[in-house]
């Protein structure tokens, strides 16, 4: 019998070798993306969270080492996971978005005060706020038409979730038919399958008894639990579930958060008798201070409070930025913190350039979990500078072998925050950060107003080139199989793959050459077949994915997909994007294609400016056409069906309105699925005059575009 590798614990990895680091690194990976589907999809872990998050802070301590190894795929970079194949897709009208999080008193503080400048609020007049528990369960969108239930799916990506109508039909906190009065012809209620601890102890005796798998934690438990194939395994377990929220609503039978979870409890659900209606910041933090004492006795699991904008019209004038809402956020509970050595700071070179600094520690137990290297996120963090420029860890730096304070930032990420000072070393030196990039020695720049170093090699260093090309294939991009982090290092050594469109032009190369693939170590006939199949296979690949994979900076999953979502089309974005580009960054471009980019929900002129820039280099416009020239086909964009007088119309606002402002306008406009552009064309459908309307109103006259009032905007909608 072959004996089992040794296992490295994080006190060795300092004396690791690069090639023992990757056969480790590699080991760790499989073993993480093999819990990773246990959790995230099969609902099974075979692992305590303790031992699955010290698997994790034994792999960031290689890659903290050895930053070569950290790549798009790496269990590092991940978040959740894709629905599971099982069940049929469903996507969300309405997108079920993150919270943003607040980690102290003082983070709750200034999203009040942000609330309050936002709306325009004098100071005496501060915004109530609904406060709830924050369940840590599995969320749930229900569809009902006409007070029938019809649909069911789970959160999945935020953007496409899991069909599990059947099973949810199981669970008695859940109504098959509305009851009442005011219900709507359609509405998307929202909330948290969760299971009472008891109900979880009790199912993992039943299936020790049974010698079947035990959850590691009631969460887990109702995730699996509703997540089964066999709906009758579903309706044997003691699921429970508490409404909070609604997705898509024909009309809205309250004009509050509050009254909302009043007529959601008449209507036959279950809604947490905890929350809790308060009328000012002191009002939620007493409560959060009463939960986080209680925390231990209550009957299920949480994680926090969230607090949302009472007012449901401040809701909609609020509206979103990026994948969260400006009018809730979630106080999450303290973290656990424990001192450590700070024994050396490691400089990563990330697929854009960024130098990241990580602290490299003497490991620590921290929550249960052995830490061995934190975030320093930039050289400012170092030196006790925020990102406001307001100093921070009382403006004291950090200094190699300080003797520092580790947190785990809710529960998850480590991060240094605080320094012991009369443990300082004498002959401690401050940190002088590097203005050469590690990997290439080119010189790293930092730019105005920005917190990041970045290396200018960008066509020459090979951390940048590697990265972008494993970005290019990674999971949420193309999703090559048989092309994975090894394949793609070991292509760019030897001269194969230096480009992206290098990838598609490989077998015909292969077919010239007399050095062919199937020569090389690890591959044969088959093997090389099938890899040209899978790329064959991604010739035809989703206008999202495509975006994502260009590897735009500030372009992530979220907002390629608010992208691709609003131009449709790869034709639509690349035309769109070439005009945008015709008029340079920022407030100086005037271009009716960039005023439409910028007009995004979720973008922003900083994303916006960053597709600009990308568009604006000529070397990536040809690069892009050489790539699209090689692939079968870009698909469109499928985009949520809304039901609304102005869904896929095209609205400009001008002048100076007066029952709402322009950001409230824009955010209900969008809402309803229209597009708000910041300029008048021949595309535009409407156009919304306020009080001294100018050079749009006339523009719109002469194309012969519908000019709408504000109050003949609000009949049009409805509201």
């Amino acid at each position: 019998m072959m004996a089992k590798p040794k296992k490295i614990s994080p006190a060795d990895i300092a004396k690791l070798t690069r090639a023992q680091a990757k056969v480790e690194h590699m080991r760790l990976t499989l073993e993480i993306e093999a819990h990773n589907e246990r959790y995230y999809q099969k609902d099974a872990p075979t692992v305590s969270d303790a031992e699955y998050d010290a698997l994790r802070q034994r792999l960031l301590a290689i890659e903290a080492k050895f930053p070569e190894l950290v790549t798009g795929e790496s269990p590092s970079q991940k978040v959740g996971a894709a629905p599971a194949r099982g069940f049929a897709k469903v996507q969300h009208a309405v997108p079920m978005l993150s919270l943003g999080n607040a980690f102290s008193d003082a983070d709750v503080t200034e999203f009040v005060e942000r609330v309050r400048r936002f709306l325009k609020l004098d100071t005496e007049h501060v915004p109530a706020l609904v406060a709830e528990p924050k369940i840590d369960g599995l969320s749930l969108s229900l569809r009902y038409e006409n007070g029938e239930l019809v649909r069911a799916a789970t959160r999945g990506d935020g953007f496409t979730g899991e069909d599990v109508t059947a099973n949810v039909r199981t669970i008695k906190d859940i109504p098959h038919a509305l009851k009442g009065r005011n219900i709507p012809a359609a509405c998307e209620m929202r909330g948290e399958v969760y299971m009472l601890k008891k109900d979880f102890l009790e199912l993992n005796r039943k299936q020790a008894e049974a010698d079947d798998t035990v959850f590691a934690n009631p969460r887990n438990s109702a995730a699996g639990s509703l997540r089964q194939k066999d709906v009758s395994i579903t309706a044997s377990r003691p699921l429970k579930f508490f409404a909070y929220t609604w997705g898509e609503m024909s009309e809205r039978p309250a004009d509050t958060q509050h009254g909302m979870l009043e007529w959601m409890g008449r209507a036959g659900f279950v809604v947490n008798p905890r929350t809790r209606l308060c009328k000012d910041v002191d009002a939620v933090l007493e409560f959060y201070a009463e939960i986080a004492q209680e925390r231990a006795t209550l009957g299920y699991d949480i994680d926090g409070v969230v607090y949302k904008v009472d007012r449901l019209d401040w809701q909609d004038r609020l509206g979103f930025v990026s994948r969260s809402p400006r009018w809730a956020i979630a106080h999450k509970f303290a973290a656990e913190q424990a001192m450590t050595v700070l024994n050396g700071i490691d400089i990563q070179v990330g697929r854009t350039g960024a130098l990241t600094p990580v602290a490299r520690l003497e490991p620590v137990t921290v929550g249960g979990v052995v830490v061995s290297n934190a975030t320093l996120h930039n050289e400012d963090y170092i030196k006790g500078i925020g990102n406001d420029g307001n100093p921070i860890r009382d403006g004291v730096d950090l200094r190699v072998g300080d003797t520092v304070i580790v947190q785990r930032a809710g529960d998850v990420i480590p991060q240094v925050v605080g320094v012991v000072m009369d443990k300082r070393p004498k002959n401690a030196k401050p940190y002088k950060f590097p203005e050469t990039c590690p990997v290439c020695g080119s010189h790293a720049v930092r730019e105005e107003d920005e917190a990041v170093r970045r290396c200018t090699g960008a066509l020459i260093c090979p951390a940048q080139a590697v990265e972008r090309l494993k970005h290019f294939v990674s999971r949420l991009a193309f999703d090559i199989d048989g092309l994975g982090d090894k394949q793609i290092q070991e292509f760019y050594r030897d001269g194969l793959v230096m480009s992206a469109v290098d990838i598609f032009t490989l077998q015909k190369r292969d077919a010239r050459s007399q050095s062919k693939l199937m020569q090389r170590e690890g591959y044969g006939e088959t093997s090389v077949r099938n890899l040209f199949a899978a790329i064959d296979a991604r010739r035809s690949i989703e206008l999202h994915r495509l975006i994502y994979a260009l590897g735009i900076r500030h372009v992530g999953e979220g907002n390629a997909k608010l992208l691709a979502r609003h131009y449709g089309t790869f034709e639509a974005f690349r035309d769109a994007m070439l005009a945008a580009a015709k008029g340079g960054t920022g407030e100086a471009n005037t271009t009716e294609a960039y005023q439409e980019l910028n007009d995004i929900g979720g973008v922003g002129e900083i994303v916006a400016d960053a597709v600009v820039e990308f568009f604006a280099e000529p070397r990536n416009v040809k690069a892009l056409g050489q790539l699209i020239d090689e692939l079968d086909e870009v698909k469109p964009a499928e985009r949520p069906r809304k039901s609304s007088p102005v869904s896929d119309k095209t609205v400009v606002f001008t002048g100076s309105l007066t029952k709402f402002t322009r950001d409230e306008a824009k955010a209900v406009a969008e809402r309803l699925g229209a597009k708000v552009a910041g300029s008048v064309s021949k595309k535009t459908d409407y156009l919304v005059a306020g009080e001294d309307a100018g050079s749009k109103l006339t523009k719109a006259r002469e194309l012969g575009i519908a000019v709408l009032s504000e109050d003949d905007w609000l009949k049009l909608i409805g509201e």
